[in-house]
């Protein structure tokens, strides 16, 4: 009997694992702005980020695709998310483990990066109230234009790394790291 609970313990904590890391995102089927993901490995936990990647095509993008003053939500489609198997550090914002939105708030003078707590609704359906918080990101201005909208999970050692998004003229980046 022992052995039966720890083997249907170990399905359950394997399905568990699965579900994390096919996210909680709708998925759609949009040609101009196809489904895409990033992912990591800190420590060996799995960070994973799932959205649908908007190209330019001859539209602006800074304060025109990514609206300034308003928040924006991350790629198109179904809304951004990050999914996280361990608790992490996103600049200076402690997020636990589990499933959250992630929408950007861009203005001339700076953009930051919100982490929200509600899940598998379309993009635009942005709730402030359910914010973990919001932290600066890096900006960076691009030699060459970007057409694709692209995250990135880059790792720079065992426990941290960068999160990357690069569009039209603009890299903005933080630094993320497993929390202690």
């Amino acid at each position: 009997m022992r052995n039966n609970l720890f083997g249907v313990s170990l399905v359950l904590m394997a399905a568990a694992g699965l579900c994390l890391a096919a996210g909680v995102r709708q998925k759609t089927n949009n040609k101009l702005s196809p489904s895409a993901s990033a992912s990591m490995k800190l420590g060996g936990h799995e960070i994973l980020i799932e959205y649908n990647a908007p190209s330019a095509r001859g539209r602006k993008v800074e304060g025109g695709l990514i609206p300034y003053g308003s928040v924006w939500r991350t790629g198109a489609d179904a809304a951004t998310t990050l999914s996280t198997d361990a608790d992490l550090m996103i600049g200076d914002l402690r997020v636990p483990k589990g499933a959250y939105t992630i929408y950007t708030l861009a203005s001339e003078s700076g953009w930051k990066l919100i982490v929200n707590k509600q899940t598998g609704q379309w993009g635009t359906e942005y709730s402030e109230g359910q914010d973990l918080g919001r932290v600066p990101l890096k900006l960076t201005a691009l030699s060459t234009p970007v057409e694709k909208f692209e995250i990135r999970l880059q790792a720079s050692g065992s426990s941290a790394g960068t999160l990357e998004m690069s569009w039209g003229k603009t890299s903005a980046s933080v630094p993320v790291r497993l929390a202690q």
